[in-house]
């Protein structure tokens, strides 16, 4: 795994989009190497074509932000947090216990230890995951936390989208489209998942998926109320 300033590393993938293989994603090339490939593989046996795209773009718009700002890092393991981001939501990696951002990135460090990645890196991979929906820290972290969840940011929220040019946004969605439905389907996957498992949404944005879902549910008690309900005197 090599450090790299700019566009990322060797070869153009044999995988994904059959339209965007052997070729450059408005500069961006994704990872061809084995390890990459076997992650691609393993996400799209287990992911909807529409989490799959997603993941895909969300590694291509993060490395883009990483070129325009000459920022160093790493193509595969930005790639790799990208890939995995969202397997948690699917029911082979589902757990009812742990958020779905901790279950992807388990299953990620899992994967990349199998297959001799050291634990530095695969536990960078682990953090850029399970952070990836909490606002106000990644981008204060390393180039791959902070990308990977720049990626995710632009592809669901539109964060920095005028950040791109209309033709890069345009190859993007060429090479990995969105499909005619996509912010309706990603909020259904998203609201299934936390609807299996509602106490892991507490505190975080996941809750919001819920309360779309049902208006009438409510929050367990905010911070201040668990303050003064603590078993201290004062």
């Amino acid at each position: 795994m090599k450090y790299q300033d700019g566009l990322s590393g060797a070869g153009a993938t044999t995988l994904g989009n059959p339209r965007a293989r052997q070729q450059q994603i408005s500069g961006i090339k994704l990872p061809d190497s084995q390890i990459a490939r076997e992650a691609t593989e393993l996400v799209r046996e287990h992911e909807s074509e529409i989490l799959f795209n997603h993941s895909i773009r969300v590694y291509v718009f993060g490395a883009m932000k990483g070129v325009r700002q000459t920022l160093k890092f790493d193509p595969e393991l930005l790639y790799l947090a990208s890939i995995f981001h969202d397997l948690g939501l699917v029911d082979k990696y589902h757990t009812d216990t742990k958020r779905f951002e901790v279950d992807g990135a388990d299953a990620a460090r899992e994967f990349l230890r199998s297959h001799g990645i050291p634990d530095l890196n695969a536990d960078l991979v682990w953090q850029a995951i399970a952070l990836h929906t909490t606002p106000g820290i990644p981008q204060y972290m390393q180039p791959e936390i902070a990308l990977t969840q720049a990626g995710v940011l632009v592809d669901v929220l539109g964060t920095g989208y005028d950040d791109y040019t209309a033709e890069q946004r345009d190859q993007v969605l060429a090479a990995f489209p969105r499909g005619h439905n996509f912010k309706n389907e990603f909020i259904e996957v998203q609201t299934r998942s936390a609807l299996k498992k509602p106490t892991t949404t507490f505190g975080t944005v996941n809750l919001e998926y819920i309360e779309c879902h049902d208006p009438t549910f409510r929050r367990p008690l905010n911070v201040c109320a668990r303050i003064r309900n603590a078993p201290w005197p004062s």
